[in-house]
């Protein structure tokens, strides 16, 4: 993994102790590299409504959105969790983070104890997009 990768790896770690996951204990950073060289991050923040809860991975979209406006691509995406369990992207955030991907875009993240690296189309092979037809 590359130096770039592993420092993003480490933001989303030390952004997941920022997390708000009172119900569920599962605290989850994600860290977001734009094209522009910017790292964005963002953590889950749960609510006792449970279908409020935000996943990281969308409030660091959310946040890079907000911040760097609607014309950023992703080239990284890594995601932490501070339960050391596996933690890739949830189909909800893998959808809405594949329409700022890059096509080449990488994702790293724990599962069973080593660090796993993917192109993001790997990840959601067949994201819904505006080209499909109803």
């Amino acid at each position: 993994m590359s130096l770039e990768l592993s420092s993003l790896l480490d933001a989303s770690l030390a952004i997941a102790q920022n997390s708000y996951a009172p119900y569920s204990g599962f605290k989850v950073g994600a860290a977001l590299l734009l094209s522009s060289g910017a790292i964005v991050t963002g953590t889950n923040v749960e609510n006792v409504s449970y279908g409020l809860t935000i996943c990281a991975e969308r409030a660091a979209l959310v946040r890079a959105v907000a911040e760097c406006g609607p014309g950023l691509r992703i080239r990284a995406v890594a995601v932490a969790n501070l339960n050391n369990a596996a933690s890739p992207p949830c189909g909800a955030c893998r959808q809405m983070l594949a329409e700022f991907a890059e096509p080449d875009a990488e994702i790293v993240f724990f599962a069973d104890d080593q660090v796993r690296s993917m192109r993001f189309a790997e990840l959601l092979p067949l994201a819904f997009n505006t080209n499909m037809k109803a």
